[in-house]
């Protein structure tokens, strides 16, 4: 049996933990060190390490990679598998397998390299996305491929959804890709393609233009569902916009300055202009220190109706 190490911090990186250790002889498991979290602050282990422990694995939690290079090269491991672990990795800690490091990257790269892949296909409108488990080296997601499965983006699928689904193919993907590296087909393809970034998502990358087209504001709202999440700058103060749809034939038409309201529809939302061609349903939003309501409850308690206009603040 391949002796393996897994390198991995958060939830959706365990079902990838849990194949790895179902297949292979986990050596060891590399997490970031725990954090308070929540409102009390409490010291909780990384969802990795809960799983890693419940598995009775080896658990490593350095600050930084290169302290434990040694231990993982005394290991003698075949090759080591990362999901969203987290931390730059250099040479030493490279190079501390026979075959290198494989890692679960959510885009069909070179798209999308970096931190937030998921986020920004869908931000960018993306029709077509997918995982790529590919060699890792000292670039940005430069390493050469191992194997690669590609996905249909749907028109409203946010990015909790399809980074739910990505999970899922990932995991599909890496069984076979074990039994390849098992009976010693390793594959490194060169990357091939224009390649772009998916960097670190900023608060004010979520802010909504009315004067944008209302499908790259659908598209904003999709991809920064679980955070920032996208939101309206109003004299009351931010409001997130959760859920948008773009309209149908049968809505109303467009007409008047971005913000203008086009229609208010109960247990819908509201109907709002954005560019001069286009306008979206705001379906859920949730002002600032509140709880999620529809957009129609909340243009009711403004006493918003057609033709009336959000109240934006100034930029």
């Amino acid at each position: 049996m391949m002796k393996t190490v897994f390198f991995g911090t958060p939830e959706t990186a365990v079902p990838f933990l849990r194949l790895l250790a179902s297949k292979t002889d986990v050596v060891a498991v590399v997490s970031q060190p725990d954090r308070p979290s929540g409102r009390g602050l409490e010291v909780s282990p990384t969802p990795v390490k809960a799983a890693a422990l419940e598995l009775g694995l080896k658990v490593l939690q350095p600050a930084k990679p290169s302290e434990i290079a040694a231990e993982l090269k005394s290991l003698g491991a075949d090759f080591g598998v990362v999901v969203a672990y987290g931390r730059i990795m250099k040479t030493d800690v490279l190079s501390s397998t026979r075959l290198g490091l494989l890692n679960a990257h959510f885009s069909l790269l070179p798209k999308y390299r970096g931190a937030a892949p998921v986020q920004w296909s869908l931000v960018k409108g993306e029709t077509k996305t997918g995982v790529s488990l590919f060699w890792l080296d000292e670039g940005m997601d430069t390493g050469p491929v191992q194997a690669m499965v590609e996905t249909a983006v749907g028109p409203d699928e946010d990015g909790p959804g399809l980074l739910k689904r990505l999970t899922e193919l990932g995991v599909e993907l890496l069984g076979p890709t074990l039994a390849d590296l098992a009976g010693g087909k390793v594959v490194r393809s060169a990357q091939t393609g224009y390649p772009s970034m998916a960097p670190l998502i900023k608060r004010d990358d979520a802010r909504i233009d009315l004067g944008r087209d209302a499908a790259e504001i659908h598209n904003l709202v999709r991809g920064f569902r679980s955070w920032p999440r996208a939101r309206l700058e109003l004299t009351s103060g931010p409001l997130l916009v959760l859920k948008t749809a773009l309209p149908g034939v049968a809505d109303p038409a467009g007409k008047g300055a971005p913000g203008t309201v086009l229609a208010v529809e109960r247990g819908r939302g509201i109907l709002v202009q954005c560019s001069s061609c286009s306008r979206l349903w705001f379906l859920e939003v949730q002002p600032e220190g509140k709880k999620p309501l529809n957009a129609a409850e909340f243009a009711n308690g403004l006493r918003l109706a057609a033709g009336g206009f959000l109240p934006l603040a100034e930029k």
